[in-house]
């Protein structure tokens, strides 16, 4: 029986596995550095008091359960392709595929530790909802929220949870009759962030920054954080009690530790079929891979499990003698649940439409019945819907 290799336990390794498992024709193994998958669409309501934590992760054990791949806890440190061998701080795995889908690291920006991110270790959603009852029990505060960009590959730009937390944000706190008592303010490098979703969106955004008395900091380069605020290039300083950050992707640092062909930000570069030029039988999927495609594109985690489904057929079909494979650029798109605590928007763009659509109160229950939904297809208690 082959060895199907998976590397990463997010959204993109966790289908693989489960699409690849469902016909038990491989021997597949998963290899994560922690033991649960973490949702972090949902993870928004955490700093918010609206999840706990625990409500948020999926023990990979009890996906494992149901679709019985062998699981590893272990880091990966390197990968030689050329001896179908994966380096791993404990063992040295083999391999007939690989399927590399361990996300991407961060821009690490001078004084990226005077911040906190809704998008990076999963333990900081918790010391953002901490740092926030603080400000909370103060009594008022200076917020700030905002994301940054990667000049090198304009798809590793994640904004949409900094726009759901700013607006989660001052929902809860006028919730608490304290919306007077704090000051938010949202910033980004680009003139128009958000843009990549759409006019309609980026309308509806600067509407609700205007009527919820959200201050805007956009166009200007991030030069550094600092404890107490975030520098411009223009030497102005945004004063905060409480910096959230979202930084842009670049390649994982494991790469450099590989010989597989990278681009210039430092991402596996893939063909159609998410198969990595150059050598046999590897694949890349979700952050970890370079995408090609419109200027709009952005790396999503509805994204990442196409590919990872799409991987698993391809697999299947190469193992077969088979030609016909499944490509990703034909489904690239955007598309979101945008929550603000009291209501949501539905945001879709692909490459012959961008649509905007308000859904006051319904669009937030909406979302959290998707957090379910989404939990319980992943543990086989719920059948998946297709296009969801």
């Amino acid at each position: 029986m082959k060895k199907v290799l998976i590397l990463g336990g997010g959204f993109a390794g966790v289908q693989t596995a489960i699409e690849l498992q469902k016909n038990s024709q491989f021997e597949v193994t998963l290899v994560s550095d922690r033991d649960y998958l973490f949702v972090y669409p949902i993870s928004i309501w955490i700093p918010v008091h609206e999840k706990e934590f625990d409500d948020v992760k999926i023990p990979l054990s009890k996906i494992q359960k149901k679709y019985p791949f062998n699981l590893i806890i272990d880091k990966v440190n390197g990968i030689k392709a050329s001896e179908n061998q994966v380096v791993c701080e404990s063992q040295v795995l083999n391999y007939d595929y690989l399927v590399v889908a361990f996300g991407a690291d961060k821009i690490q920006h001078k004084g990226i530790n005077n911040t906190l991110s809704i998008c990076g270790k999963p333990e900081m959603s918790v010391q953002l909802r901490d740092k926030l009852d603080s400000l909370i029990q103060k009594g008022s505060g200076k917020i700030a929220i905002g994301f940054g960009g990667n000049p090198k590959d304009k798809s590793a730009v994640r904004g949409g949870p900094a726009f759901e937390l700013m607006f989660n944000i001052q929902h809860y706190l006028k919730k608490k009759g304290l919306g007077d008592k704090f000051e938010l303010t949202f910033f980004a490098p680009m003139e128009e962030p958000g843009a990549r979703m759409g006019k309609g969106a980026m309308k509806m955004i600067n509407s609700m920054f205007s009527k919820l008395n959200i201050h805007k900091r956009f166009g200007k380069k991030i030069v550094e954080f600092v404890e107490d605020g975030v520098i411009f290039e223009d030497e102005s300083k945004l004063e905060s009690d409480l910096i959230m950050f979202i930084a842009a992707g670049t390649g994982s640092s494991i790469l450099k530790n590989s010989d597989l062909p990278l681009s210039e930000a430092g991402f596996v570069r893939i063909d159609n079929f998410n198969r990595v030029p150059e050598v046999k039988n590897v694949f890349a999927i979700g952050d970890a891979a370079a995408y090609e495609g419109p200027e709009w594109v952005a790396k999503q985690g509805h994204i990442a499990e196409m590919m990872g489904r799409n991987v698993a057929y391809n697999i299947q079909q190469i193992e077969k003698g088979g030609t016909k494979l499944k490509g990703y650029q034909e489904h690239l798109n955007i598309l979101c649940v945008m929550d603000t605590g009291d209501g949501a928007a539905f945001v879709l763009r692909n490459s012959k439409k961008a649509i905007l659509i308000p859904m006051p109160i319904f669009g937030h229950w909406m979302k959290k019945s998707w957090g379910i939904y989404s939990k319980m297809t992943k543990v086989g208690q719920f059948p998946r819907i297709p296009g969801l």
